[in-house]
């Protein structure tokens, strides 16, 4: 099993909380994660809701969970049994201590709107982001696999660049005709691969849902939003906002949207091996996803995220709050990165406490006060 940094944060989390929500797509480690959270507490129930034969045992839920009130009850894939949310509560109130319960969803919009309505103050959220360079060994080869294959672990650890790439192809073809359908999805599989492979062309642009509905055909651009919704709410895509800061100036305001695994926006490319990657005209977008994803995945749990652009060109592809901390970031893909006026008048607008240029060099490097030329290998040490 990958050592995966999440792990030692769902133990604090349900250390302090009845139950945690842990999010992720689907194949990206989140059964794995949650047995083996599970094996450090003798009698866990784990039950697979996607199984007829563990979901009969949920018959009389009420019965079951307070039979075993005493143990830690891990339910994986649980927003396709809703209901149970409303059973959850009156049996954490019944019984009000820490760690009783770990449930597992593939979803995020619906099943956090309605966790949220049910179990408001009685449970902690956690997203389980595809694989980090830290957890698969920080060295410039890795990192290099986990850009090309992306962060899903059998893409990763495939024999070859073929084989995870084939993985990642089913994983579209499955994604798009049971997943998005079991979530009540009813638009047709190939117009949703062709938003996706729309999505996939237009990588860490400003997202313009007019544009992208008359390539579809003439789709409606509030159809195209709700689109979106359901690859945002999948966690197959990054909205990142604008930072809307009183800086006086004429901002971006649109979103920028991002395929957040990189392997999945290369098998929707055709781009099967790294000498492919860097020839291909996606390959600047593709780095600054990539890198966008390992910072996010790395960062302090109450960290928000942003980008920030100005109609006179100044730009940081991203900007960290904390609090009223900001960190700015811009990410190039060159061993020698040279950044724009516009990357200086925006740390200058936003007034960032530290900014990193990240790039693929060998040693970090000062460029002026505060700012550093840093690699992905150095992002868990400064996030």
């Amino acid at each position: 099993m990958l050592n995966r940094t999440l792990l030692s944060r769902l133990r604090a989390r349900l250390s302090q909380q009845p139950a945690a929500v842990l999010l992720g797509p689907r194949q990206v480690g989140k059964t794995t994660l949650a047995r083996a959270f599970a094996a450090e507490f003798p009698g866990a129930v784990v039950l697979d809701l996607e199984r007829e034969s563990e979901r009969a045992r949920l018959a009389q839920p009420e019965a079951f969970l307070g039979r075993h009130r005493a143990h830690l009850v891990v339910l994986d894939e649980v927003q396709t049994l809703p209901d149970i949310f409303a059973v959850l509560r009156p049996e954490i109130d019944a019984e009000r201590r820490p760690g009783r319960f770990l449930l597992l969803s593939s979803a995020s919009g619906a099943l956090l709107r309605q966790s949220a309505e049910s179990l408001a103050g009685r449970v902690a959220y956690l997203e389980l982001a595809p694989l980090l360079v830290e957890e698969v060994g920080a060295t410039a080869a890795a990192a290099s696999t986990l850009w090309l294959r992306g962060g899903f672990p059998p893409s990763f650890t495939a024999a070859d660049d073929e084989t995870s790439l084939a993985w990642r192809g089913d994983f579209i073809q499955t994604f798009l005709t049971r997943d998005l359908p079991q979530l009540g999805v009813t638009v047709p599989a190939e117009t949703l691969r062709r938003f996706w492979r729309m999505c996939a062309h237009l990588h860490g642009q400003v997202f313009n849902a007019s544009q992208l509905g008359a390539a579809l055909g003439g789709v409606a651009h509030t159809t195209v939003g709700r689109y979106l919704d359901l690859f945002v709410d999948a966690l197959m895509l990054r909205r990142l906002e604008p930072c809307l800061a009183n800086v006086g100036k004429r901002l971006v305001k649109s979103p920028r949207v991002y395929l957040r695994d990189s392997g999945i926006l290369h098998a929707l490319l055709n781009i099967a091996t790294i000498d492919d990657l860097a020839a291909h005209p996606i390959a600047g977008q593709s780095w600054e996803g990539f890198v966008i994803e390992q910072i996010i995945g790395a960062a302090p749990p109450l960290a928000e995220f942003s980008f920030y652009r100005t109609a006179a060109g100044a730009e940081l592809d991203l900007v960290m709050s904390l609090g009223e901390r900001r960190i700015g970031y811009e990410i190039k893909l060159s061993n020698a990165p040279r950044p724009t006026r516009g990357f200086w008048q925006a740390c200058d607008d936003l007034g960032v406490e530290r900014a990193y240029v990240v790039a693929p060099v060998a040693e970090p490097y000062p460029l002026a006060e505060g700012v550093e030329v840093v690699s992905p290998l150095s992002l868990p040490s400064i996030a």
